[in-house]
């Protein structure tokens, strides 16, 4: 997992409430059981016609909204089933940070395992994101990690909070795996010992 801790990105807005996980991810690309290649699949009924096509319409594919790394949304984003595919569309996609006034419990705990930082902003503040990232060229933001904090440089600034532990592990770019890997000395000497100790079972 990269290690976050200073982003400055352009912003995408969705200004869709409830955008749930099957609309992130829809369910007919969870076979795979790769955890990359599933951004071609982020928002796939939004993004593309009933021929296939790219639709003009839908914001992400809005040339002036190409390399976003910072989605801005709705509240209640990632709503719906648990499903881990979700962060990995989004990830896989490009976006690092996105901001909403809520988020789902299973979603936010999923994304930060995954490198995305979610930053909960109140909706007035996400409400002037969305309007600037719709109506200034080239919107950038700079989202802080290490400071909590996201900016535009324009005089928008507001903090978020983060839980220590998950704060930890984006900044050391750590994941589950990654968190037991730190321990693997103290985990092969367990082992050793317990084999040793238990010569007798080989015989």
């Amino acid at each position: 997992m990269q290690p976050f801790r200073t982003l400055t990105s352009l912003g995408a807005p969705l200004d869709r409430a409830n955008v749930d996980t099957d609309q992130i991810i829809p369910k007919q690309f969870l076979k795979r059981i790769e955890r990359t290649g599933y951004g071609d699949f982020l928002f796939f009924d939004w993004r593309r016609t009933a021929s296939g096509d790219p639709d003009p319409a839908f914001v992400l594919n809005d040339p002036r909204y190409k390399g976003a790394q910072i989605l801005i949304a709705g509240k209640n984003f990632g709503c719906g089933s648990s499903r881990e595919h979700a962060a990995w569309a989004l990830s896989d996609f490009g976006f690092r940070v996105v901001i909403a006034p809520s988020f789902a419990d299973i979603f936010f705990s999923n994304a930060g395992k995954n490198g995305i930082v979610l930053a909960r902003l109140s909706e007035e503040q996400v409400a002037e994101l969305l309007h600037n990232a719709r109506t200034i060229p080239d919107y950038q933001l700079t989202v802080s990690l290490e400071a909590q904090t996201v900016t535009d440089g324009r005089g928008f600034g507001a903090g978020f909070e983060v839980d220590p532990f998950r704060k930890f592990c984006l900044l050391e770019g750590l994941d589950d795996i990654g968190l037991t890997l730190r321990h693997a000395a103290a985990l092969d000497a367990f082992e050793t010992k317990h084999d040793e100790a238990a010569w007798w079972k080989a015989k």
